[in-house]
């Protein structure tokens, strides 16, 4: 897949400056941000950069919903990126693990109904997880990163790092406590999706 770097500009946080790319598709079907701070490139044999891959959220991430964990996840993120002064975030822009946000917003309504996570997504005809990451491994390759250290608990991004040819040195596990209102959720993410989970 062509990949195109839209934008390049500074972004202070929180947590740090970054510089903020946007990257796009050749065929302009996907985009991503990345956020890099520091100079995280594979120089040497025992080099590899701290990489987080995180699916936009908006529920989680802006508004701080207690349904999902996404919005803890992306601040520890650029938390542990901050403190470590080096490190990428790559933002996906494929909501509710790829079925959109009105999707997702139908998916919620049948979770409140008493379906879980998985089952509402097959409701709609929907797989339990419809993220491609195909954009990510380019766009790590065009900032020159081979080998990284996953934050993830997730085995399909390892997978999909590894079939693009993306090695993973490491997983850097980035799990959030969970709540009442997290613990069934992320209960099934283990049960059902393979996520390597320890506090449920």
């Amino acid at each position: 897949m062509k990949t195109t770097k839209v934008a390049e500009t500074s972004l202070p946080t929180a947590f740090g400056t970054f510089r903020i790319f946007g990257f796009e598709s050749e065929d302009k079907t996907d985009s991503l941000l990345a956020l890099v701070m520091g100079t995280p490139t594979t120089c040497a044999e025992d080099d590899a950069p701290l990489v987080r891959i995180h699916s936009q959220c908006l529920t989680g991430d802006v508004f701080g919903s207690g349904r999902c964990d996404c919005g803890d996840q992306l601040d520890f993120a650029l938390k542990t990126i901050g403190e470590r002064g080096s490190g990428i975030l790559i933002y996906q822009l494929q909501e509710g693990r790829g079925i959109g946000l009105m999707n997702k917003l139908q998916a919620y309504e049948l979770q409140d109904s008493g379906h879980d996570t998985v089952e509402a997504n097959h409701h709609l005809g929907f797989e339990a997880d419809h993220r491609n990451y195909t954009l990510c491994a380019e766009v790590l390759r065009q900032l020159g990163v081979s080998r990284v250290r996953l934050m993830s608990n997730n085995p399909r991004k390892f997978e999909a790092l590894l079939a693009a040819g993306i090695q993973v040195a490491e997983r850097v596990p980035i799990e959030i406590a969970p709540s009442e209102r997290t613990e069934n959720y992320l209960k099934t993410k283990k049960a059902k999706l393979g996520h390597m989970l320890e506090m449920v």
